[in-house]
């Protein structure tokens, strides 16, 4: 009996988990289970594999997880809810013979090339060189920068602190909302505009500037609100065209001639939205290297388990510890 292993991509609120049979990337048996409702990983993991009944002689002996926090040493602590374990504790606790724990963006970038055409929105038509670096950019709690490289025997991964450079306005507005947010924060980051939080953020400057009360308190609100409100229209077109600017500087530093895949669970919620914004003229707006911009093909994955895909890819990847 071929014994499946078990993937999972696990943030500061729900871990979905699933099995892969070996030597394949589709995942199946996916459960999505709330984080609070367990004391730690083992306990969580352990209830998954009672649900789906891999248990006994069906019980995984491998595993590859990925985690919303940075990945360095034995000791993992997640960001956003209160898990800390062992690596190697978890290894033993579990009855594993491998256990690989990356960062959930390394997963996202990892699952991009196993995603379907079917799941891919296509922002700017262009055409991707084979052997050539993708970048994967997505705006959600944050904002993850990563990409991904063909190499000899096994996708590399390329992991990013791209989410932190320093946002560089570029026409009037920008350089208002800079001040706004400076006077607030200090420096002011890529990261703090191209996240949930922000798009709220630069909801609220906006409303500051035109010197407007606000009328919403959450992201969703205010993506809701923007067929009829102006203010939150302007904020959600102006979040895309900052994400066109900093993915395409990002497109440039990584050098992304295999294609730039915007990733995360915000834009698939916005794929109305993106052919009306100036995402792709702030993408390509690039000066002298406009051309080389303008040839790159830009897509939305809307595939909802892409982290998962990563994770089957890791778990065998040489590339991957």
């Amino acid at each position: 009996m071929t014994r499946p292993a078990l993937i999972g991509d696990i943030g500061g609120t729900n871990a979905r988990l699933a099995l892969v049979t070996p030597g394949a990337f589709e995942p199946h048996d996916i459960l999505s289970l709330p984080c609070a409702d367990y004391p730690g990983l083992v306990e969580a993991v352990r209830d998954y594999l009672e649900r789906v009944g891999a248990v006994g002689d069906a019980a995984p002996r491998e595993a590859c997880l990925a985690f919303a926090c940075p990945i360095r040493g034995d000791r993992i602590k997640m960001t956003n809810n209160p898990w800390s374990f062992s690596r190697s504790e978890v290894q033993a606790a579990l009855g594993l013979t491998l256990f690989k724990a990356i960062n959930d963006f390394t997963a996202q970038a990892l699952g991009v090339p196993h995603v379907a055409d079917d799941d891919l929105f296509e922002v700017q038509p262009g055409e991707a060189i084979p052997h050539a670096a993708r970048l994967v950019i997505g705006p959600g709690t944050g904002l993850g920068v990563a990409g991904v490289f063909p190499g000899r025997h096994a996708w590399i991964p390329l992991a990013t602190e791209g989410g932190h450079v320093t946002f560089a306005p570029t026409d009037e507005r920008e350089h208002n909302l800079l001040r706004h947010f400076r006077n607030r924060y200090g420096r002011i980051s890529v990261e703090r505009l191209l996240c949930g939080q922000g798009l709220l953020d630069l909801y609220l400057a906006h409303c500051s500037l035109k010197g407007t009360n606000p009328r919403y308190s959450t992201p969703a609100e205010v993506t809701e609100a923007a067929g009829d409100d102006s203010v939150a229209r302007d904020t959600l077109l102006r979040f895309l065209k900052i994400l066109g600017d900093v993915s395409g500087d990002a497109a440039l530093t990584m050098g992304a001639r295999g294609g730039v895949y915007l990733c995360g669970g915000i834009l698939p919620r916005l794929l109305d939205w993106l052919p009306q914004s100036r995402f792709r003229e702030a993408f390509a707006d690039k000066g002298r290297m406009s051309a080389y911009t303008a040839e790159l093909p830009v897509r939305v994955v809307t595939a909802p388990w892409t982290g998962l895909l990563g994770a089957a890819e890791a778990l065998h990847n040489e590339e991957v510890e």
